[in-house]
């Protein structure tokens, strides 16, 4: 490879995620909405003393936090897209945004389970016909912003690859397999508006129920139903977010990939050494060491690994031996 071919190959690789502009309008659209929202369950719950519209309420406070710390990563990222101190480029602090706001909805989840705990062992009226319009109204904003944050929160590139080696070594067969290029830091936020659009339902199940039955109880066991199903959120949430930040990423498909490539191209060549590791939606880096017994040079790997487009940043080093070891 030329210097001047490896220069254009570092320009690529630099800035391979453009970032999601239409997300992060949505988000901002949302965030709007939720707060308006936020205040009015708050105020209404409080005044109508309904402890499901009131949980409601402060869960939408945190995903108007979330939503907000959203719209911020966007816009970090988009600034400093260009800034040669991020050597993988700024697609990481949207994954750190989508991991704090994880942790938001967990604390959320306590602040729903102690309160709703305390309304059950010390219940007080509860004015339904209000709570109910309320609950209803916040149910129709989180559906609304729903809406908006749908696209991109969770969807996969299917790749189809036909290929063959040259040198006479023909390998026609097909890659059929799926990279997982879901916005993370949207999908935070989508997590956030579908919670808060559970807990909305639950509200208003136990609102008809307490007005219709006198069943008032359903109230705070609604909220402590709504804690826990925002905690399996969370964790779920924390789990991706958390892998990716820690680069615990070697079971992901394209790890095969890079094996089968290296591995059972045509010449003999075993895998000294790999890193592979995501630096984007659905964009990943590659660091190789491989011993071969072949006047194998490094251009030919990564002319073979181009093939996946979802390696955007490829290291090849090479080791000759006189005799290949065995697997």
């Amino acid at each position: 490879m030329t210097l001047a071919a490896a220069a254009h190959a570092r320009r690529h690789t630099h800035h391979f995620d453009e970032g999601n502009p239409l997300a992060e309008r949505s988000t901002r659209r949302a965030l709007w909405l939720t707060t308006v929202m936020m205040l009015v369950e708050i105020v209404g719950g409080w005044w109508f003393n309904s402890m499901a519209v009131l949980a409601d309420g402060w869960h939408m406070s945190s995903h108007a936090l979330a939503l907000g710390l959203a719209a911020f990563a966007y816009a970090c990222a988009r600034r400093y897209a260009h800034d040669g101190r991020f050597a993988f480029g700024t697609w990481k602090i949207e994954i750190l945004a989508g991991y704090t706001s994880a942790i938001a909805l967990l604390g959320v989840a306590l602040l729903m389970a102690v309160q709703s705990a305390q309304r059950l062992f010390a219940p007080s009226a509860i004015h339904y016909d209000q709570a109910i319009a309320i609950a209803v109204a916040g149910l129709a904003v989180n559906l609304l912003c729903a809406w908006w944050l749908r696209d991109g929160h969770g969807h996969d590139h299917a790749h189809h690859h036909g290929h063959a080696h040259g040198h006479g070594h023909a390998h026609p067969h097909a890659h059929d397999h799926d990279h997982p290029a879901q916005d993370l830091n949207l999908r935070s936020a989508y997590l956030h508006v579908v919670a808060d659009a559970a807990t909305s339902v639950l509200a208003i199940v136990a609102l008809i129920a307490g007005k219709v039955w006198g069943a008032a109880w359903l109230d705070p066991v609604m909220g402590l139903v709504g804690a826990v199903l925002v905690t399996v959120w969370a964790v779920g949430l924390l789990r991706d977010t958390g892998r990716v930040l820690l680069d615990a990423q070697m079971d992901a498909p394209v790890v095969a990939e890079v094996r089968e490539v290296i591995e059972q191209g045509p010449w003999p060549a075993r895998l000294a050494d790999l890193h592979v590791w995501q630096v984007g939606r659905g964009k990943f880096a590659v660091v190789a060491s491989v011993v071969t017994a072949a006047e194998l040079d490094a251009d030919r790997i990564r002319e073979a690994l181009s093939i996946h487009d979802e390696l955007v940043h490829v290291t090849v080093e090479v080791h000759r031996v006189d005799a290949l070891p065995a697997a």
